[in-house]
């Protein structure tokens, strides 16, 4: 009778575990064209809030990054945006940044996605952060506590050091990226 109970119970537990996975497998399917939808109207919208007054976006593959070169009206490039992600204090950052490659300046920043602590690290997101890098040339920027006293300092958010600090390498990175694809650079 003890073998019967324990074939039934295997029997039970296999079929549960078949149904959850095809149950699994169908929803992933059904989620996935949802999720990209998602991920590539997010990253239109980060796009066009770094690059000012884009018109078109042309998206082209050098040195093996994606980069999303931007057009005015008229047909004139204004910038490049590029998506850039490392660690923070909690776990992924990701960052996309806009630039004039021609004067290799920053036009803005703009957090896609992080896992940051609420009210400390995640204030990466608020502008007094993102202002930081705004017309900023390219270059090493040297996080500080203070307000900045010269150009290539970025002031750390308070109590947040390690997601400012974080945030500023993901940028230089993504810098370093975008001179090695256009040229430039100090």
């Amino acid at each position: 009778m003890e073998k019967n109970s324990t074939k039934k119970l295997v029997l039970t537990l296999a079929t549960i575990g078949i149904i959850s996975a095809l149950l699994l497998t169908f929803v992933y399917e059904w989620t996935t064209p949802y999720i990209q939808a998602n991920q590539a109207e997010a990253r239109k919208q980060a796009i066009n809030e770094v690059l000012p007054d884009v018109a078109e976006v042309e998206e082209v593959e050098k040195n093996g990054n994606i980069f999303y070169e931007g057009y005015d009206a008229q047909g004139e490039q204004i910038g490049v945006a590029f998506q850039n992600s490392g660690g923070g204090y909690n776990g992924a950052i990701e960052i996309m940044i806009g630039v004039d490659p021609e004067s290799d300046k920053i036009y803005k920043i703009s957090v896609l996605n992080h896992q940051e602590t609420p009210g400390l690290g995640a204030r990466i997101t608020e502008s007094e952060f993102k202002s930081n890098f705004e017309d900023k040339p390219f270059g090493d920027y040297n996080v500080v506590k203070t307000p900045p006293s010269e150009e290539m300092q970025v002031q750390a958010i308070a109590g947040a050091t390690i997601s400012s600090e974080s945030a500023t390498r993901i940028i230089e990175d993504a810098l370093e990226k975008i001179n090695s694809a256009y040229g430039g650079g100090n």
